[in-house]
């Protein structure tokens, strides 16, 4: 299998990416335990079919090690280029407080040594406390690693608007931003994207297929109890269906998708995620991977065997403008996090 051309997008002017990144949440411990042989076997087999970005952070348990373990093997049996050959996006998580020179390094050395780097592709920072403005300090010293040639992009991670625009009115750089985004969670549409627009940078988006929950295997299925919500993705999943309008018009939605998936021979999922590619300023969208246990190669590629029309917008819209509000009712991007 390979990716057509278009599966790919200059992020940068210096880095490649592929749309679909391999998000590594799901190998945290909250879905369920992998096996770190099987985990690194797959990570090649994602790697030939041509899906190279990976998504992980600083907190998903052992995905920083995993990236390492993998970039190892792949020079050690492919040659050192080949452990170039990939993408891999990482975060760093902080607890709020005073943030020094030496605690920032600190921590941007331990996610080089877990994976076998000397520079960080892209770091995607994440403060979990607007009302302390210490994320400025942070970000202050993540740009002066950056400009000494340990990180080569600065990002962020459920940053709102609002906070955006301080940052980069501070001077500091962002090339990205990652946020919710999906047919449920439209709130990156209101003020969100305009912004990234205007200001060059990009969004990588999660939670785009809901966590499963735009699929086939709910469709025509009675609303599931909290029995049935055994991972952690599904049980947040779910508390955003309700929010946005609940199980009877998700139905609807999933009905009209199905409708649109046949019409290109795809899947729900596909449909969900094409239509996010399609929205200004989104670069990439972050499927998560159960390696070992679970993939969707093939069915991941078909995201780029088609486009939506108007009719599929109109169908899609039919439904969606019956729902709520969901900057409403929960606030900017990355807002959820943060009551």
């Amino acid at each position: 299998m390979s990716l057509s051309k278009e599966s790919y997008l200059q992020f940068t002017p210096d880095m490649q990416i592929c749309r679909i990144l391999n998000g590594m949440w799901q190998v945290s411990g909250a879905h369920g335990q992998i096996e770190p042989k099987a985990a690194i076997a797959e990570m090649f087999t994602y790697l030939d079919a041509g899906f190279t970005s990976w998504d992980l952070a600083d907190h998903y348990g052992p995905a920083e090690d995993f990236i390492g373990s993998f970039r190892r093997q792949l020079a050690a049996t492919r040659g050192e280029a080949a452990s170039g050959t990939i993408q891999a996006f990482t975060k760093w998580v902080p607890q709020p407080g005073r943030m020094t020179r030496r605690l920032v390094e600190d921590s941007i050395n331990l996610s080089l040594r877990r994976m076998g780097l000397g520079k960080l592709d892209l770091l995607q920072f994440h403060w979990w406390d607007y009302q302390d403005r210490s994320y400025l300090d942070a970000l202050s010293y993540l740009a002066q690693l950056r400009d000494e040639g340990k990180i080569r992009h600065l990002a962020l991670t459920n940053f709102d608007t609002l906070r955006l625009k301080i940052i980069t009115d501070s001077g500091i750089r962002i090339v990205s931003n990652q946020v919710q985004y999906s047919l449920i969670d439209r709130r990156p549409e209101v003020a969100m994207s305009q912004f990234c627009q205007k200001h060059n940078i990009s969004l990588l988006t999660y939670g785009t297929v809901c966590g499963g929950f735009l699929s086939e295997r709910y469709l025509g299925q009675a609303e599931p109890g909290q029995n049935r919500l055994n991972t952690v993705s599904l049980r947040k999943y779910k508390q955003m269906i309700d929010s946005w309008g609940g199980w009877g018009l998700f139905q609807e939605l999933l009905m009209a998708v199905k409708r649109i998936a046949d019409k290109y021979q795809v899947s729900i999922a596909n449909v969900a995620v094409r239509y996010i590619l399609d929205q200004p300023a989104v670069a990439g969208v972050i499927i998560g991977t159960r390696l070992g246990i679970a993939q969707h190669i093939a069915e991941n590629a078909r995201v780029f065997s088609f486009k939506l029309d108007e009719t599929d917008y109109s169908q899609l819209n039919s439904v969606l403008e019956r729902s709520h509000d969901l900057y409403k009712i929960i606030g900017d991007c990355g807002d959820e996090y943060r009551r």
